[in-house]
């Protein structure tokens, strides 16, 4: 995959968001003063400025592949991105598949690194879904595993727009498709039917919240606003991007215990609603 020169550009702008108060998205592990709890669900005041302040240009074809052959023929494999919070407790895990037809993926790791990252260790495992790349990384000022929101966002689309650039054949499998690469999908799914959301207990201190919806550019950052909206902290979890989907697993609790049932039901409506309802802002009304 090829490194472009927007990578560093992408998290500047993301950055520019921690400074408005309104647009701030809460770190993992974060706890806010709210008490919403009574309600049935909490409704946003509008939806994230995350996409506005976005620079991913298209993706240009592309003659060669770093490290593998390309295979231009047959059935095009569904591309997944996986970011994982939880399997290692000192880095951020970050898995890319594309049936087999990735390389090494040294420009992405260089991509990576000019967002202020470094990756630890990675391997190579193959299996039938294809050549599974796996690598660990790290803020390079801290040494510690990512937790904003906003840079785990540019990191997943730093890595599918890597993707496009190198594999263009990608962009018809994959949502982002239809913004950044060469082809769009040839259709999109709907989001009130592809929208899935489910809460359940994992033990007495956290509960376990799973979403799928249809992927968008910003949606990692916006879905934890609303989970921390309604005072719920997000421990720990998993964004997977598959295709036209994105599916996230988020450990959550509240108050340091379990979300009680009538605030996994705020949760999931709040999360419906929005995810759901028109994008249309208030302010043109």
């Amino acid at each position: 995959m090829a490194s472009t020169g927007s990578n560093l550009g992408l998290y500047t702008n993301l950055k520019a968001l921690e400074k408005n108060p309104r647009s701030r998205t809460a770190p993992f592990r974060c706890f806010l003063g709210l008490d919403s709890a009574q309600k049935s669900y909490i409704i946003p005041k509008r939806r994230s400025s995350f996409l506005t302040c976005l620079n991913v240009p298209k993706a240009s074809p592309a003659t060669t592949v770093e490290g593998a052959n390309s295979q231009e023929t047959g059935t095009v494999p569904t591309p997944v991105v996986i970011i994982d919070q939880d399997s290692d407790s000192d880095a951020t895990v970050v898995e890319i598949t594309f049936g087999d037809r990735l390389g090494a993926l040294l420009d992405t790791m260089k991509a990576l690194k000019n967002l202020g990252l470094n990756v630890i260790k990675g391997n190579v495992y193959l299996d039938s879904s294809g050549k599974h790349n796996k690598f660990a990384i790290t803020k390079a000022s801290t040494g510690r595993k990512v937790e904003e929101p906003e840079l785990l966002e540019a990191i997943r689309l730093t890595i599918i727009n890597n993707l496009l650039q190198y594999h263009p054949e990608s962009s018809a499998q994959l949502a982002m498709g239809a913004a950044f690469g060469v082809m769009p999908p040839d259709h999109m799914v709907d989001v009130d039917i592809a929208t899935r959301i489910k809460v359940k207990d994992d033990g007495p201190e956290r509960s376990l919240l799973y979403v799928e919806t249809a992927d968008r550019p910003g949606l990692l950052v916006d879905l934890v606003k609303i989970i921390t909206d309604i005072n719920i902290a997000v421990e720990s979890g998993e964004f997977d991007t598959e295709g036209l989907l994105a599916k996230s697993k988020f450990h959550v609790s509240y108050r340091g215990k379990a979300v009680s049932k009538p605030l996994q039901q705020v949760l999931a409506n709040s999360l419906r609603y929005f995810l759901r309802r028109p994008t249309t802002e208030d302010a043109s009304f």
